[in-house]
């Protein structure tokens, strides 16, 4: 067994970030890949430049 190592373990403040992380990013990718409007209907402004990310990203969006 040359070469492999017992898992380290993750430490509480670690943990924590990622869970705090995780979830917001992953709510901007919804609102930036899928909203259209349903949740971000804060005018015609965010509307657009979540449009347009979505165009920088590749992602067919009409």
């Amino acid at each position: 067994m040359s070469g492999l190592s017992a898992p380290s373990v993750i430490s509480f403040p670690r943990l924590r970030l990622w869970l705090l992380a995780v979830p917001v990013l992953l709510l901007i990718a919804y609102l930036v890949l899928m909203d259209n409007g349903a949740i971000s209907q804060t005018g015609a402004y965010l509307h657009e430049l979540m449009h347009d990310g979505r165009h920088l990203l590749g992602v067919p969006c009409h």
